[in-house]
């Protein structure tokens, strides 16, 4: 039997469902039109699906965490 890895690993959707910029927004307490030019500007991290970003909620709050710390 294998031990479980303690490695982190990369963003997964084992860290849930894949959140829309709504969702990304409503969950920072944000305008939408605010993620989508945090995006473009490269201050939000985000995964890209084809032309749709998406993010996860472990990559939001390690985002929100690291701002809090500057």
């Amino acid at each position: 039997m294998r031990e479980p890895s303690t490695a982190k690993p990369s963003t997964t959707l084992a860290q849930g469902p894949l959140l829309r910029p709504d969702e990304a927004a409503h969950l920072l307490s944000v305008k939408t039109s605010w993620i989508y030019e945090a995006v473009r500007a490269g201050r939000v991290p985000c995964v890209r699906v084809g032309r749709h970003i998406r993010f996860t909620r472990v990559m939001l709050e390690d985002w929100l965490a690291e701002q809090t710390r500057l």
